[in-house]
């Protein structure tokens, strides 16, 4: 490949190993160790890959001796190819990380899998009335949350699950632990409900939400809650102190939100930009109080967000198939990748190296940043 070639290569061409599913991509998980990372498609299977990078950027980089130009050649072999599952579900399966190096998954008839790095299967204790919507796993407290969407139930240490004792029916598609494993959210179709899972089972507050709810996260102190919603924006609550807050105004549903710990803010898709606030200032009460102005505004809405773990910087992907990585608080923005399929998913591996991400043409995908990219 000449030189031109070489430069009119994305970023994304030079630093990912992609692959081609059958199917669009819902879901992508790191596991535990970091070690793997396995994406759920809407055909019900799961595929697993590894985060090592055969041919790692930092090998790749070449500095001219006259001019001092850095330079990443590209790839000379493909990648290896993912490890697939046969049909667990009917559309995508839930799916967590488990153990060190392996996954939990929701299958159709109500049972939790053990999916190993390597794609073995194993049977788990946890088997639930009906097909699994969502699973969440907490590692230091061994227990394991599952729902078919009605029902929420518990798994302490494998065992057999125990129902919660909810007073009426509830429709609930996402559930989430608290960072130190001792209270569970999930959705209730009009509001999120939260209980303390550390001894008795019990509701310790409830709120309602103007839409229904897409997606939960805690932020890394669990003092905070992100509730995004199908229509207009997002709840933000403090479940310790009863504080409530809603910021509106999204053309699309809010699909993800997600926390920077390095950066002390929120973030969440359903805009024309990455849209994102300091939690110095948190925006109970004014959408406008510790905004952060982050990447440039384009013409398509973000579909999904994830801050990397040790950076002040947000990843995003656009409905066009734009892919870019920002530096939280400032314009300067890389574009990853320009245009292409919808960007459905994205998450990064624990140490910040990789960023895998799914796409609604089936494309899933391993980014693995050198270093001195982020210096």
């Amino acid at each position: 490949m000449n030189q031109q070639a070489t430069q009119n290569l994305s970023p994304f061409d030079l630093l990912a190993r992609s692959w081609q599913r059958p199917a669009a991509i819902a879901a992508v998980c790191f596991s535990a160790d970091g070690s793997a990372v396995a994406f759920t498609s809407i055909d019900g299977t799961v595929a697993i890959g590894p985060a090592a990078d055969q041919e790692p950027p930092e090998a790749r980089i070449r500095v001219s001796g006259d001019l001092g130009q850095t330079t990443i050649r590209p790839r000379l072999k493909p990648p290896a190819p993912l490890i697939a599952t046969s049909t667990l579900g009917d559309g995508d399966v839930p799916i967590t990380s488990y153990l060190r190096s392996g996954f939990l998954v929701g299958t159709m008839t109500g049972y939790a899998l053990h999916l190993a790095a390597d794609g073995e299967v194993a049977e788990t204790p946890i088997n639930i009335e009906g097909p699994a919507v969502a699973i969440d796993h907490h590692r230091a407290t061994a227990t394991t949350a599952i729902t078919n969407g009605h029902d929420v139930f518990l798994s302490r240490a494998n065992e057999d699950v125990v129902k919660l004792q909810q007073a009426a029916p509830s429709s609930t598609h996402a559930i989430a632990f608290s960072p130190n494993g001792k209270r569970l959210a999930f959705d209730s179709g009009e509001g999120v409900s939260i209980w303390t899972v550390d001894g008795d089972l019990a509701p310790i507050s409830e709120f309602s939400t103007p839409a229904g709810p897409t997606s939960l996260r805690w932020s890394g102190d669990g003092s905070w809650l992100a509730c995004g919603l199908d229509a207009g924006g997002f709840t933000l609550a403090s479940p310790a102190d009863g504080r409530l807050g809603v910021v509106g105004g999204f053309p699309s549903p809010v699909r993800t939100v997600c926390w920077s710990r390095p950066g002390n803010a929120l973030f969440a898709s359903g805009a024309f930009r990455i849209t994102g606030w300091s939690m110095v200032a948190a925006p109970l009460h004014d959408a406008a109080s510790g905004a952060l102005e982050t990447g440039r505004p384009g013409l398509v809405p973000v579909e999904t967000v994830e801050a990397h773990p040790e950076r002040k910087i947000i990843a995003a992907g656009y409905a066009n198939g734009r892919l870019t990585v920002a530096q939280i608080g400032s314009r300067d923005e890389l574009v990853v990748k320009p245009s292409g399929s919808a960007i459905t998913a994205l998450a990064w591996s624990g140490d910040g190296q990789h960023l895998a991400a799914g796409m609604m043409d089936g494309t899933a995908a391993i980014i693995t940043f050198p270093a001195l990219l982020f210096k």
